[in-house]
């Protein structure tokens, strides 16, 4: 289940967090991720499965540049291949295309889960290494979000 962020799931959230520390997100990003919840938990999502808590992912619309972004996207390492990736991109890419101001999309992640994304229609435009930390480049991937024209096939979420 994909439901809104509510405070009581901050602190869960963290410990699931910090078992993705330090393979997938740098020891400082911890209190950033802190500070996102505490000023963005209005679009964070809190993902659940067989009734406990299991990960956590946000979106950003940016009004200014007409795009939207994934941002914060992790899991438990117990329930990684399950497919709930691929269902908060859905449900995210939901929200994303009810709104026709979105022309792009955005995602910024590291060599660890580009591919992921790639899977998901984005394509890479740079990297810059250890932007994250030590050892965690960034990869910013874009995808297109305008509707199809007329009589194609729409092959969005």
């Amino acid at each position: 289940m994909i439901r809104p962020f509510k405070p009581i799931d901050e602190d869960t959230l963290i410990d699931i967090f910090q078992l993705n520390v330090p393979r997938y997100f740098d020891p400082k990003e911890i209190e950033d991720f802190r500070q996102y919840l505490a000023r963005h938990s209005d679009t964070y999502l809190t993902i659940e499965h067989d009734g406990k808590i299991v990960g956590g992912a946000g979106y950003y619309i940016n009004t200014i540049h007409h795009s939207g972004s994934i941002t914060w996207i992790f899991f438990h390492p117990d329930v990684a291949g399950r497919g709930l990736g691929m269902a908060v991109v859905a449900y995210c890419m939901k929200i994303f295309n009810a709104d026709p101001g979105i022309k792009k999309l955005v995602v910024t992640t590291s060599q660890l889960a580009w591919k992921f994304f790639e899977k998901c229609g984005y394509q890479l435009i740079r990297t810059e290494k250890d932007y994250w930390g030590k050892g965690l480049d960034l990869y910013l991937m874009e995808r297109d979000n305008t509707p199809p024209e007329e009589g194609a096939r729409d092959k969005r979420y």
